[in-house]
């Protein structure tokens, strides 16, 4: 006669090895899609990398000329209209100057000065006006300009509209795809934000100096996409 825990081990295996019932079947068929939506919009802000840079033979006399030629800047960006918070600091640098000399007949690398710069993010909220400001700033002594990118001051109210429209997508693609395989679209099983994307594409440009520079901000593209997996399930029959 089988103890309790011999009959036990029988019973689980009984119902580990029996055949999945059409419920549980039937939940395993699923649909996953992909929604998306996006929308172009006029950017109404830029953000540029400018700085000073400079070379002297002292370490001090290099960074004294740079801090002034950066605080002239910054005085031209606040004369423009730029706000205290619209300017920011990026980085600080100095590293030695190496040069080739001959000594003694033969060629040596030795430290002849020092190079100085400072990088500075601004961030302009009047896009017309940006020609202008760059120009005061070259006047004003900045030489190094490390980029210039536009964006969208709402992007993230935006981005709530065209999530709820991705969305919207993968029903519509959901449904469609269920009908032309003659099932019915059951209930979400999972939904992954895929989050949003684009939005402020980086233009390299060098500095140089003009009477009033031209700007094309063009237009910014923001993207949104979202994953969600439905049951399939068949199709109720007429009563």
């Amino acid at each position: 006669m089988l103890n309790r825990k011999t009959a036990a081990m029988m019973l689980a295996g009984v119902v580990a090895l029996a055949p999945l019932s059409p419920l549980h079947a039937e939940e395993l068929r699923q649909l996953h899609v992909t929604g998306e939506a996006s929308m172009d919009v006029a950017p109404d802000q830029a953000v540029i990398t400018l700085g000073v840079r400079a070379q002297a033979e002292e370490a001090g006399a290099a960074m004294e000329q740079v801090s002034v030629q950066m605080n002239e800047v910054m005085t031209s960006l606040a004369d423009s209209g730029i706000a205290g918070e619209d300017m920011q600091t990026q980085q600080i640098s100095m590293h030695p100057v190496w040069s080739q000399i001959r000594r003694d007949g033969r060629e040596e690398r030795t430290i002849t000065g020092f190079e100085a710069s400072n990088l500075l993010l601004v961030t302009l909220h009047d896009i017309d006006a940006m020609g202008g400001v760059l120009d005061d700033v070259l006047r004003a002594g900045a030489n190094e300009f490390r980029g210039l990118s536009f964006s969208y001051s709402e992007r993230d109210a935006a981005q709530d509209g065209l999530r709820t429209q991705a969305v919207e997508d993968a029903i519509h693609k959901a449904r469609q795809l269920a009908e032309a395989t003659g099932m019915a679209l059951g209930p979400v099983r999972e939904i992954r934000d895929g989050g949003p994307q684009g939005g402020a594409p980086m233009m390299a440009m060098e500095m140089a100096r003009s009477a009033d520079m031209p700007i094309s901000p063009g237009s910014v593209n923001l993207r949104h996409s979202v994953s969600v997996t439905f049951d399939i399930l068949e199709p109720s029959g007429p009563n």
